[in-house]
């Protein structure tokens, strides 16, 4: 699309996330309104939504369920002043999360997206160890090419260096390892990787002294480092690692959770269960900021007790918990119970893998990753010396746009994410655009 004097002039009074606006000049996209699988830029131009806003549409856009339960809620109550009272709309979105939730997790505090879900849990688990007798169990690790969030803590637990240098020193306390896809190439099967890389967390854990370490973040499927999707045993043995050191476990679903994997979180689809999750995006598809921390129910106790022990959590948002927010969570989990989403996702998901695979016969595909409806495809030269192909990842995001198709396109990968009202034709759209966009991308960079 082509920008007015207007738009570049307002434009550049702002900033878009993670790029040069000088950059987005070149390939702009301003969008005026969405619904369904679809974005329609302000010419009217229409675009296929592959990933779901960003990992966020889990519903889809203008769903008239949520934009009921919004509309009903707005007309009774938007705010309750946090530090007085709790709205009774909050508690029943508390209830009806904890109805999903596996296992005993759900001890939860609604908040608006992810990051503060992230930075909830880590002050959560730095205060639990401190009131239950373990005060010096204060560090984090986490993975590199992770990412968990753009606040200082959850950037601090990040591995994306580059989205870290222009704000370092970095807070105190949080240590990283490698995701099994950096190693890799140096073992003889995916499964010996997934065990060292598993491994890794223990020796780090011993050196720096297991009674420093606080807590373990992963993301199951990570986003970043291009939709790495690890073996199960994987989380069997950091499940072990943390049980034997007395270390919190928490799992950064803001991604995979709500059906996207398969199952209604990730902890299910890999049959291992943290002892944290933090949840956000798909929690209200999009429609309005949402976020949740949900920890095991036994750790509550140690927030509980009489006021002259002051033992209640120091943690507070303006708008965690808010009526809107959560009147839209409840009408989201009962859209995907009821509709059975979750078993849909893997119906979904195997189908929409099977035709990604089909993009091998480019040459130029070295892996299909990832569960459900959340996949990656990574990009190489040749599939013979494996050799990353940025230039190609970098066309296919001008192709895509061009040909009206939104997905997220890193150098050397993409990942595709679609709302789980999609059918197998809306599939069939979706990869048919992406292989033209493949085709188109690969005619501008080889010669």
């Amino acid at each position: 699309m082509n920008l007015n004097e207007r738009q570049r002039k307002v434009l550049k009074r702002t900033f878009l996330d993670y790029q040069q606006t000088a950059e987005f000049f070149k390939n702009p996209l301003i969008v005026q309104r969405a619904e369904g699988l679809y974005y329609w830029d302000v010419e009217g131009k229409r675009y296929f939504d592959g990933i779901g806003g960003i990992f966020v549409a889990t519903l889809g856009h203008k769903h008239p369920r949520l934009m009921a339960a919004m509309q009903r809620q707005m007309e009774t109550l938007s705010f309750v002043p946090s530090m007085h009272g709790i709205a009774d709309i909050t508690l029943d979105f508390i209830e009806k999360l904890g109805e999903v939730t596996p296992g005993n997790l759900n001890y939860i505090k609604p908040y608006s997206g992810g990051s503060e879900s992230i930075e909830s849990a880590m002050k959560f688990t730095r205060q639990y160890f401190k009131q239950s007798g373990q005060p010096g169990k204060y560090k984090f690790i986490s993975r590199y090419f992770g990412y968990h969030g753009a606040t200082f803590g959850a950037m601090s637990a990040s591995g994306t260096g580059k989205r870290k240098t222009a704000f370092e020193p970095q807070m105190g306390g949080f240590l990283k390892v490698f995701p099994p896809t950096y190693y890799r190439d140096r073992f003889s099967s995916w499964e010996e990787c997934n065990r060292f890389c598993a491994q890794m967390f223990e020796d780090v854990i011993i050196n720096e002294d297991p009674d420093t370490v606080a807590g373990i973040i992963i993301e199951p499927i990570g986003n970043t480092g291009g939709i790495i999707t690890p073996t199960v045993a994987y989380f069997q043995l950091i499940r072990e690692i943390c049980d034997r050191y007395n270390i919190i476990l928490i799992y950064d679903e803001i991604i995979t959770g709500f059906a996207r994997t398969g199952a209604m979180f990730a902890a299910q689809t890999f049959g291992v269960m943290p002892d944290i999750i933090c949840g956000g995006k798909g929690l209200s598809s999009g429609a309005i900021p949402l976020g949740a921390m949900i920890a095991r129910e036994g750790m509550g106790e140690a927030f509980y007790g009489p006021a002259a022990d002051d033992v209640n959590f120091a943690h507070g948002h303006t708008f965690a918990g808010n009526p809107l927010a959560c009147a839209v969570g409840i009408a989201v989990i009962d859209e995907i119970v009821e509709k059975q989403l979750d078993h849909k996702a893997r119906e979904l998901g195997d189908y929409l893998a099977a035709r990604l695979e089909g993009l091998k016969q480019y040459g130029v595909v070295r892996e299909v990753r990832g569960r459900g409806v959340l996949r990656g495809v990574e990009l190489v030269k040749d599939t013979h010396t494996m050799q990353p192909y940025p230039e190609l990842g970098s066309a296919l995001k001008r192709t895509a746009l061009k040909n009206g198709l939104v997905i997220r396109v890193d150098p050397t990968w993409f990942a595709v994410a679609p709302a789980l009202i999609a059918e197998k034709s809306d599939i069939d759209e979706l990869c048919d655009l992406i292989e033209k966009s493949l085709i188109d991308a690969l005619e501008r960079v080889k010669p």
